[in-house]
């Protein structure tokens, strides 16, 4: 039996560990009835989603992640293959790090890890390792790239940063056993999808302003253009009769007058949920916002969820 520690390995903002108690309303009330079926997620980021299906449906005969930042999927791989390995190296890391007791050395040996990474001239063990390691302690817990793709979040100054969480390595390496991991564009998933399927789609979230765009995952840019690209995929995918969730900001929330998603996908259910934001560069526009649930089916569970190791499972259709 998967022990409850099972989660998300690395911190990414967006991530939607907040927001699950919410979205298990949304899920197709047909999933706990399935013989079997396959779980994908296109845009993979820290996987609070993937752990919570992978737990809570043993059904899924198969899930299907990916994501086009090579880093993160990598360390997915690492965790599945090698999770021996990268315990191993993210204790030695821990203990050189827990040594260094004054903040500007704590600060010079980050940098230095940080130069190695974007050097990307490491064993894939280390590469995770050091990806780890600087989401932990970098500030925020952000993973950001400039133009040539190198990380480059400042310090953090974090007293005693969780740097191996071991039993949460070896408990979704256990799980990510039947995941197969891919790396590249998200319009790759789709030799997986058969009607047997569950699609949650988590894009880069279209800016509510310009000061709330300060974060790239990758050097690509995810703008207008690839958010309707994504549309056009969603239909694609619907017309093959697989369901479908997909989450993005709510723009008209902070601009009445921007429907962009409304009218984008006017002919689904689109629904307004409330989510924390803490990562902003001004101060008063963290805190509540609502974000966009968008579906392609109307019948949906009632479940009762919570994170306690005993927890209890109802569906009933809606």
């Amino acid at each position: 039996m998967i022990k409850a520690e099972a989660k998300p390995f690395i911190k990414w903002v967006g991530g939607k560990g907040q927001l699950l108690s919410t979205f298990v309303d949304m899920l197709p009330v047909s999933l706990s009835k399935l013989d079997g079926f396959t779980y994908m997620e296109p845009f993979i980021g820290g996987g609070a989603m993937l752990f919570f299906m992978l737990k809570t449906f043993p059904n899924i005969d198969k899930a299907v992640i990916n994501d086009l930042n090579p880093d993160l999927i990598k360390a997915y791989n690492i965790v599945k293959t090698r999770p021996e390995d990268l315990v191993s190296t993210l204790k030695s890391i821990d203990k050189e790090y827990s040594d260094i007791t004054n903040d500007n050395d704590r600060k010079y040996f980050y940098l230095t890890v940080r130069k190695h990474f974007n050097t990307k001239e490491l064993s894939d063990v280390d590469n995770t390792a050091y990806l780890i390691f600087l989401n932990k302690t970098c500030f925020n817990g952000l993973y950001r790239v400039n133009s040539k793709g190198e990380f480059n979040v400042p310090f953090g100054r974090y007293k005693n940063p969780k740097i191996c969480d071991e039993s949460t390595i070896f408990e979704d390496s256990k799980l990510l056993q039947k995941v197969e991991i891919i790396n590249g564009d998200f319009e790759q998933t789709e030799k997986f999808v058969s009607k047997n399927t569950f699609v949650y789609f988590d894009p880069p979230y279209r800016p509510l302003d310009k000061t709330s765009s300060f974060t790239s995952y990758s050097k690509e840019i995810f703008d207008d253009s690839e958010q309707i690209r994504l549309k056009k995929y969603f239909d694609r995918l619907s017309d093959k009769h697989c369901l479908i969730m997909l989450s993005n900001s709510d723009c008209k929330g902070r601009n009445n007058d921007d429907t962009f998603f409304d009218d984008l996908y006017k002919e689904y259910n689109i629904d307004r949920v409330y989510a924390s934001r803490s990562i902003n560069s001004n101060p008063l526009k963290r805190g509540k916002l609502t974000e966009l649930l968008i579906r392609n089916y109307t019948n949906i569970s009632r479940f009762i969820y919570s994170d306690s190791k005993d927890k209890q499972i109802e569906y009933a259709a809606v």
